[in-house]
Formats: C-alpha cells, sequence, structure tokens
C-alpha cells in the first residue's frame, strides 16, 4: 500500500515521504479500511514538528489519527463491524498521555480496533467523516459536559475555527443563545453560518466591554475556548458566577498564570479538555449526538482543502499556517 511515513521529526517537507508499505491485516478485536479520507488535526502536525521538544514515539509513523473508509476485511471477535460498512475513525495515531498507536490514517489502509470506529451517516462524505474524530468529539464535550444549555449563553471563542464551528452548531440546535469571536470578517462569516447570534472582532480592544453591553452586562454561562491562556483574564471577566470555561488549546501560553481568587469568587469551573483521553462512554455521547445532528438537522463539516496523498507536505504547512477556513483533509 502507499503510505505517508516519517522516522524523525522536523519541517513537514524534509521528514515525510511517500512509500510502498505492507498492508496491514485486521488482527482480534480490529477491522481493516480502505482510507478514503484522512483528516489533519493541529496536534498531528504538532507531533511531525516535535513541538516543545517531542521526540518520536515509535521509530516509524504513518500520520493523522482521524479518518474515514470502508471495512474491506474484520478480525476475529468483531461483530459490531462488516465488510463494506462505511465507517469514520479516530485515535489512529498517537496520544498524550503514552506513545499510542504508530500507524494512522495517511495510507490506502488502516488497522483498526473496531471500538475505534463509528458508522458513518449516509449524510456524510468520506473527506467530511475523515474530520469527526478530534473536532467533533472536542466541541461536543465542551458544549455538554458540564450543564444542560438550553436558554444559557454560550461564548465561543475563534468561531472561524474547526472545533469552534462544530461547538456552534452543537449549542444552537440545543436550544443555547450563541456568540462567537473572530479574527476576520470571512471567519466572523464562517461562524454565522454555523449558527453564531453574534460574532465580535476578537482584535478589538474594546471587546470585553461590546460582549457585556451586548449581555446586558451580565456576561456569558459558558466559554468555549481555544487559546486558554491568552484569553483567561477576558473570559473570567466575562464569565457569570457559576459559569463554565471548557478550554481544548493553550498553544500561545501554554503555562498562563492563573487568577485563583477572580475564579473563586464567582464559583468558576475551568475544564481542560483532551479528546485523545475520553472514556468510551464520553465517545457514546458524542458519536450519538453527531449521528442525531446528522439525521435530525444536517451537520455541517466544511472542508476548506483537500490535498492528495502525495501533497501531504503542502497539506500539513496549510494547517500550521492557519490561513485555511474549514478542515484540511487528504483525499486517498
Amino acid at each position: 500500500m502507499r503510505a505517508a511515513i516519517y522516522t524523525s521529526t522536523g519541517p513537514a517537507n524534509e521528514v515525510l515521504e511517500i512509500r510502498e508499505e505492507q498492508t496491514p491485516k485486521a488482527g482480534d478485536g480490529e477491522i481493516l479500511v480502505r482510507v478514503r479520507g484522512s483528516g489533519i488535526n493541529p496536534a498531528d502536525v504538532k507531533r511531525r514538528a516535535g513541538w516543545r521538544g517531542s521526540e518520536m514515539a515509535h521509530p516509524k509513523i504513518i500520520p493523522h489519527c482521524d479518518g474515514a473508509g470502508e471495512v474491506v476485511a474484520v478480525g476475529s471477535g468483531v461483530e459490531c463491524r462488516a465488510i463494506n460498512d462505511r465507517v469514520w475513525i479516530w485515535n489512529a495515531q498517537g496520544g498524550y498521555d503514552g506513545p499510542g498507536r504508530a500507524f494512522g490514517t495517511a495510507a490506502e489502509y488502516v488497522a483498526i480496533p473496531a471500538r475505534q470506529t463509528a458508522l458513518l451517516n449516509e449524510r456524510l462524505s468520506f473527506l467530511e467523516g475523515a474530520c469527526l474524530g478530534v473536532p467533533a468529539m472536542t466541541a461536543h464535550y465542551a458544549v455538554f459536559s458540564d450543564m444542560p444549555i438550553t436558554g444559557k449563553t454560550v461564548l465561543v471563542q475563534g468561531g472561524g475555527g474547526v472545533v469552534a464551528h462544530l461547538a456552534i452548531q452543537f449549542a444552537s440546535s440545543h436550544g443555547a443563545i450563541v456568540i462567537a469571536t473572530a479574527g476576520s470578517d470571512a471567519r466572523a462569516d464562517h461562524a454565522r453560518a454555523a449558527g453564531a447570534s453574534e460574532v465580535f472582532n476578537r482584535h478589538d480592544p474594546n471587546m470585553t466591554g461590546l460582549i457585556m453591553d451586548w449581555t446586558n452586562g451580565e456576561g456569558v454561562d459558558r466559554i468555549i475556548e481555544l487559546e486558554f491562556g491568552g484569553n483567561l483574564q477576558s473570559d473570567v471577566a466575562l464569565l457569570k458566577a457559576g459559569g463554565v470555561i471548557a478550554a481544548y488549546s493553550s498553544s500561545q501560553i501554554p503555562e498562563p498564570v492563573f487568577p485563583y481568587y477572580e475564579i473563586a469568587s464567582k464559583g468558576a469551573v475551568i475544564r481542560i479538555i483532551q479528546s485523545f483521553g475520553f472514556s468510551d462512554c464520553i465517545r457514546r455521547k458524542a458519536i450519538n449526538a453527531i449521528d442525531q445532528l446528522c439525521s435530525e438537522n444536517g451537520l455541517a463539516v466544511p472542508i476548506g482543502e483537500v490535498y492528495p496523498l502525495d501533497q501531504i507536505s503542502q497539506a500539513h504547512d496549510d494547517v500550521e499556517a492557519q490561513n485555511t477556513i474549514g478542515n484540511v483533509v487528504l483525499a486517498i
């Protein structure tokens, strides 16, 4: 099979290469999937780049944790999947609490435990399904992990992003009042298309004041946060008593100063989200919600750029540059 591999960390155009690799076989509890789409997450790019000094977890890695395709073989003990099933995949490669798996979805085939797959809703294409794993599960947990949100005001920071776009859809479809921030007109339009009632310019020095005015001085009940360290002060100022900050990244300031007493005075909850370690229970809830939203309202999974496997280096550069609105995915 054709696969993208790397044997050392570094720039995409220096370490990624396309090789002929042996096609894997489905072992006990596994299925063999003919991969049709391989989603690229920031975590995939960071691992390949050696972000924050991280080293190779395996001698050889086929990147990408998310993907979608059809089942072509079923290992012993698997009863929940059958040949020709359309599935989407998560955690095919890597993890944050250990080395994880070595061989991900940037290949024509992947052998994966059946429990790390879900049936792909008929309304979604393989390319859309390839972008569900990390983004959709993160978005679902960020929205629903603490409180009922019907009638609550939810602020989604970075509303033009991939996780944010899904979070806005989840929250608005369950009766929340959803507002967002964005860094450009195009990203603001993207957030509105997902269901945001209002979008604020994150570069406006008076953004916090404008949001407080919009909420009649009350603030927000829940904040979905992609840059915890950078936005912590404004988030605390915007949060109602008993509110929640659900953060899934803090790349710009990975070791933020924590204003304990400001947070404590509001009885606020800080929830740090890492989707690679989700329990089976959390995943089942997310899978069911994704399928329900697809079937009832239609889940929008915007694809920003599609690359062939041969152009995986350019695709990684695209994700690193953060210029594309929507998911970056390989068609395989």
